[in-house]
């Protein structure tokens, strides 16, 4: 009878020498409506469709002939108004934020209340001291007699520690408006006390005369004259 002819199974491949053995190494023949004829295997397609941009891109750059030079500043304008618009945008939000951030810190109702204080002068008589609250600190307003007005008037400036002339530190010779806290370590002085007849400060032994200024003592300063105005003859505003 006639022997089995059995065809031993191929090899594994498994190494980069027999996957390059197994390619093919001249033209594949394929049948085109008939058996036998050969042709060519067509490797490359042209009939792949490629993605269209045309949509995405300026006019003024649709015609790939055309030079950049002729269409660089209508791209540039149009670049440039995409940019300030955004800045725009970004200032006037920056603003908003920073406005509703320095308002969350502003002073309240009540606190701008005190901000300023309104001192009736005719309910001071002459030669007295008058105390009153401004922004959380004693507001000194004497009422001085011609007597102390001509005495701080001829003071010698070489002799003060921090030197200021009487009308500097008044508006009117008749009215002195200061703080009443002590600059030496914030204690409130005595009016009408001390080796000047005008205030002690009871804590280190600061004297100042009937200006506010500093005359012996610890003390480096003279008492703070705050801003204020005269409103009427009556009447001062202070802060």
């Amino acid at each position: 009878g006639k022997k089995e002819v059995k065809v031993p199974p191929s090899p594994a491949k498994l190494s980069h020498y027999a996957l390059a053995k197994s390619l093919p190494t001249r033209e594949l023949l394929a049948c085109s409506g008939s058996f036998t004829a050969p042709a060519q295997v067509r490797m490359a397609h042209t009939d792949i469709k490629v993605p269209d941009f045309s949509a995405y891109r300026r006019k003024s750059n649709m015609d790939p002939a055309s030079s950049s030079r002729d269409s660089q500043v209508s791209s540039k304008v149009q670049t440039y108004l995409i940019l300030t618009a955004g800045a725009v945008g970004g200032t006037y939000a920056a603003k908003s934020l920073v406005t509703k951030f320095v308002m969350a810190l502003a002073a309240s109702a009540d606190v701008l209340a005190m901000a300023k204080i309104e001192v009736k002068l005719s309910e001071i008589p002459e030669g007295k001291n008058a105390t009153f609250k401004w922004r959380g600190k004693p507001l000194f307003v004497r009422h001085r007699t011609s007597e102390e007005i001509s005495r701080e008037a001829s003071v010698d400036m070489a002799s003060l520690r921090d030197p200021q002339s009487d009308k500097e530190r008044t508006q009117n010779p008749e009215w002195l408006i200061v703080l009443g806290v002590c600059t030496h370590l914030g204690c409130v002085p005595i009016a009408n006390a001390g080796d000047f007849g005008g205030y002690y400060c009871p804590c280190h032994g600061s004297h100042y005369d009937a200006s506010g200024r500093i005359r012996k003592g610890p003390a480096p300063l003279n008492l703070e004259v705050p801003p204020y105005e005269f409103t009427s003859d009556s009447t001062v505003l202070v802060g």
